[in-house]
């Protein structure tokens, strides 16, 4: 990876990356065949010092969190070329069990009714970066790390970045693709609309006493949902969905304390659960940007859409944002437009409007419906939950919206 020297004049880029996190680093991956084929020029600024020893010998964490990627998502990481190092710590969803607490119905999505070997992957992010990054060091980018975006000025042809490390860019197309953490939207004007879910996701690694055979269960409860996903071996992750504030107990709890309450919350249908490793806990809302391209300007991942973690689909929503923005880039190309002219930004937006919109509204209403606490509800979801396992092409239709293959 290259780097700019500290106090050059201005450096023409074709595209900054501002963030080198899951997406920001998907996209630097996907833009290679274009760095080949067109000679761009890419500059990714991360905030956040990585590992300077990529080669070193992986050892997976207990700890380690973890990602759901969507079947349509492991297509694009194939296409990448990614997929077989990713493959090397992924577990195949093949079910997902859905159910609701004090409710016998429930529904299951098999990969084996659609033809396919697993409706996603759950890969340990640790892995998913270790892979992203090394693909990143074979590339001729502009790699500023750890720096930050002090100052960002639109200016004819793009915008002008001022780094931490006394780089200067001026970028044909910026991509925020740092989580909107950085306050680089706000400053830009960009205005974002957020509500709260008042709910905390509780995230760990618990081991289980018995194979889960690839099946991912979605548990939904009063207190909101609960779901495991399959790991390598006979561990899961645990995402715990908690009324605001009164995670506190929980977290606190030692880990044969804490076990029981998920036993207890959960049941026995994944088996007992022997092991937990640390415990995380995450604000849940529902952010979506105003805007989402500009002149010279896309905006990618969480700072673009922040979703509730019920229906896993934020990072695959993300990777194909990733995926229509490189096609977006290439389609410009064709017709001589720069990447960040307006043509291509607007080519780019149209791609991704229908599919941003029916995740989020599905996403959301899937919080809402089983979020509220009515006995006519409940018994009107639960009879919604046998109907859906036994009408194959309802349910059919919505293990491929699952697997991220039918928008």
């Amino acid at each position: 990876m290259s780097e700019s020297a500290v106090g050059e004049a201005p450096r023409r880029v074709d595209i900054a990356i501002i963030g080198g996190g899951l997406v920001g680093a998907s996209l630097g991956c996907a833009l290679a065949p274009l760095i080949r084929r067109l000679g761009l020029t890419v500059a990714v600024i991360e905030a956040a010092p990585l590992s300077t020893d990529l080669e070193a010998p992986w050892q997976p964490s207990f700890d380690a969190r973890a990602s759901a990627i969507a079947q349509g998502s492991v297509h694009h990481f194939v296409e990448l070329a990614l997929w077989p190092a990713l493959a090397e710590q992924a577990a195949p969803i093949r079910c997902i069990h859905v159910s609701e607490q004090g409710r016998l119905g429930a529904t299951r999505l098999r990969a084996a009714e659609l033809d396919s070997e697993a409706l996603g992957q759950v890969i340990p992010n640790a892995w998913l970066g270790r892979v992203l990054h090394r693909r990143l060091g074979e590339l001729p980018l502009d790699w500023h790390c750890p720096a930050r975006v002090e100052t960002i000025q639109p200016v004819a042809g793009g915008h002008r970045l001022r780094l931490s490390d006394g780089a200067c860019l001026e970028a044909g197309l910026t991509v925020l693709a740092d989580g909107g953490r950085s306050g680089l939207k706000e400053r830009l004007g960009i205005e974002s609309r957020e509500r709260s879910y008042e709910q905390v996701a509780l995230i760990a690694t618990v081991a289980v006493d018995r194979p889960h055979g690839g099946t991912a269960f979605e548990r939904f409860t009063t207190a909101g949902p609960i779901a495991l996903l399959p790991l390598r071996e006979q561990a899961m992750e645990l995402v715990w969905t908690h009324q605001a504030g009164r995670e506190h107990a929980r977290m606190a709890l030692a880990d044969g304390d804490f076990l029981a309450q998920l036993q207890a919350a959960f049941g026995d249908r994944a088996g007992r659960f022997r092991r937990v490793g640390r415990r995380h806990a995450y604000p849940l809302s529902l952010v979506t940007a105003q805007e989402t391209t500009r002149p010279g300007l896309a905006v990618l991942g969480n700072a673009a859409h922040a979703l509730h973690p019920v229906a896993g689909q934020g990072f695959n929503l993300a990777l194909r944002g990733v995926m229509d923005l490189v096609a977006a880039i290439q389609a410009g190309a064709d017709r001589a437009e720069s990447p960040g002219s307006s043509a291509t930004l607007a080519d780019f937006e149209a791609r991704r409007a229908g599919d941003r919109h029916n995740v989020i509204r599905f996403s959301d209403g899937l919080v809402r419906l089983f979020g509220l606490d009515s006995p006519v509800l409940s018994h009107a979801r639960a009879a919604g939950l046998v109907g859906l396992n036994l009408v194959g092409p309802l349910r059919r239709t919505l293990a491929r919206r699952a697997m991220g293959v039918e928008r």
